[in-house]
């Protein structure tokens, strides 16, 4: 048996995941399981699953639950039998489950060695054994069950350990000099917990001594920002401290591999554990990037172009022993501006320890510095979510170590005629795309609705954007059924009405046309099947075939459109859907 509340309420026996039944009744065994191997009172139950308001049939429907609950975890128990795992003890039920069996009890005893390390001096030896225990947090405490049972004193006073451990994991690692192992369930944490300052000083002090100032600084900067809107708060002493840290450059580096003990790094972020498949793909960017130079991945919008890139400079770290460089360059990031060339060196400059006093003011001395620091280095460097060549020219090193990899939605031709070579990501296989969704929602959920899952893939078009759009609906939903969700995207016949969380992403694309090719984009979606040629597209529009011809190729570069077959296209189904929403509501919509 295999318990788990510290994330999604499961239960698994061998490999197959048991159905625990109503919300309450989930409720019930997550209770039981944050005091397993003790009894419950059946007093604190009643005070826990309502609130302190429990009707006079409260104590009833604890016995129901608990008795299907032990015919759950026990099948083929004769009546009345009273079994080996939920025992009814005087006052109260308890649920026996061995240390290796729960994920909270393995959390509980790691935890306590961390300490026993942490107090006899022994520092790595105490982040190893507190990252271990983070690694058995996999998402918000007792996911599943009713937020009212969640918001209980019960549960907050986990969750509260929880945070607990992963200040104590920080402040090993950063005392052991290896901040490096805990930096990925620090990143957790803070995301589970988002205006936590102490565990944001931590993280902050982390990736400064990963190497990665520039991000340390854009954490801080961003938490700063959320108290001053969501509190009306400034930061506290001790962030103020690690920030003020971070400035003078303080923080005692980590001696990870990969890092080489060069100054100040910014590494891609940490890939998540949900990435997905993408063998074919990292073997070939594999082979493309062999030696220096440049490598693109292109695709369309929300294909997967970063996830990509993350997941493969991580995987490569170790070619690059003097460090990795990333920067998010906001060519599509829908409501701001990309970033200009002075302010991207900026970053780089600083993360490879350049301070705001040493800091050159003009994009040209920037770019000068920038290369003579690189001169010397095998390092890579992660251009995220490029605009155009003429924003990248500045930033490309000109070493014959480094390896560039840039990620655009455009396909940026000029920089592939000056040598750059080129990695299209298309839509992931029908069985990626399944196991992306069933490791989003959880496996048990995909399995117990085969039929709607199919469904949902198939109006979702295999989109990686598209499918974490409706895992997340789902995941903030536990309880609602994937069939609803068929329902909705169905009844949306072909519209982004059940998507409207991928409307900004692939609007930022269409509002970057011209004119003229936003209007041809608008009229494929009349196109009555593929391909889509020339000739069709003229019929459609009154263009001349040539116009048509180089406005296709636009489209295409801009990733809108697919082009198999050299002057055959193709028009995904949610491109699609975009361009019949923009012929029906006017040429230029609200952009977000």
């Amino acid at each position: 048996m295999r318990f788990q509340v510290l994330g999604p309420v499961r239960v698994r026996r061998g490999e197959e995941e048991l159905d625990l039944g109503f919300p309450q009744q989930r409720a019930l065994l997550a209770l039981l399981l944050l005091h397993a191997g003790r009894t419950v009172p059946t007093a604190e139950i009643l005070d826990t699953l309502w609130a302190g308001r429990p009707p006079a049939s409260a104590p009833n429907v604890v016995r129901r639950y608990a008795a299907a609950l032990r015919r759950l975890l026990e099948p083929g128990l004769p009546p009345r039998d009273p079994g080996s795992r939920l025992l009814r003890r005087t006052g109260g039920y308890l649920l026996v489950a061995e240390p290796d069996e729960a994920d909270l009890l393995r959390f509980r005893e790691l935890t306590r060695q961390g300490k026993r390390a942490a107090a006899t001096g022994r520092a790595e030896t105490a982040a190893r054994r507190f990252t271990r225990a983070l690694g058995e947090w996999r998402g918000p405490l007792a996911m599943g069950i009713p937020e009212p049972v969640r918001a209980h004193v019960r549960f907050t006073a986990v969750h509260r350990e929880l945070l607990d451990t992963a200040r104590l994991a920080a402040d090993a690692a950063l005392l052991s000099g290896h901040a490096d192992r805990v930096l990925p369930a620090l990143r957790e944490a803070v995301a589970h917990e988002p205006l936590d300052e102490p565990l944001h000083a931590r993280l902050v002090l982390a990736l400064a001594a990963c190497g990665l100032q520039a991000e340390a600084l854009r954490t801080y900067d961003d938490i700063r920002r959320r108290l001053a809107t969501d509190l009306s708060l400034t930061p506290g002493p001790e962030l103020t401290a690690a920030h003020a840290r971070v400035l003078r450059q303080e923080v005692r580096r980590s001696g990870a591999a990969g890092h080489g003990g060069s100054p100040g790094e910014s590494g891609p972020p940490s890939p998540l554990g949900l990435f997905v498949g993408r063998e074919d793909e990292s073997r070939r960017l594999s082979e493309l990037a062999r030696g220096s130079g440049v490598v693109l991945v292109g695709g369309m919008p929300g294909v997967g172009k970063s996830a990509l890139a993350a997941r493969w400079a991580h995987q490569a770290a170790a070619r690059y022993p003097d460090g990795r460089l990333h920067v998010n360059l906001r060519g599509s990031e829908p409501g701001r501006p990309a970033l200009e060339p002075v302010d991207a060196l900026g970053e780089l400059l600083t993360a490879l320890g350049v301070s705001a006093r040493r800091m050159p003011d003009g994009p040209a001395a920037r770019a000068g510095l920038y290369r003579t620091l690189l001169a010397e280095r095998r390092a890579l460097v992660v251009l995220d979510d490029a605009l155009g060549t003429e924003q990248l020219r500045p930033l490309l090193p000109a070493a014959p170590g480094c390896l560039t990899l840039v990620t655009s939605r455009n396909a940026l031709p000029g920089l592939v005629a000056a040598g750059a070579r080129p990695l299209r990501l298309e839509p992931p296989s029908a069985e990626d795309a399944h196991t992306i969704l069933a490791r989003r929602t959880g496996p048990g959920r995909i399995a117990a609705e085969p039929t709607a899952a199919a469904e949902i893939l198939a109006h979702c078009d295999r989109l990686p954007l598209a499918l974490t759009v409706v895992a997340a609906r789902l995941t903030r939903h536990p309880h609602l059924p994937l069939a609803a969700v068929a329902a909705e995207l169905r009844a949306a016949h072909g519209s982004l009405d059940a998507l409207s969380a991928l409307r900004p992403a692939l609007l930022a694309s269409y509002h970057r046309l011209p004119d003229d090719g936003a209007r041809l984009f608008r009229a494929l979606s009349r196109h009555p099947a593929p391909p889509i040629t020339a000739a069709t597209a003229a019929a459609l529009t009154g263009l001349p075939s040539r116009t048509t011809r180089l406005l296709l190729g636009r489209l295409a570069e801009a990733h809108l459109l697919a082009e198999p077959a050299p002057g055959r296209y193709t028009l995904h189904d949610l491109l699609r859907a975009l361009a019949a929403e923009l012929t029906r509501t006017g040429e230029h919509p609200p952009p977000y």
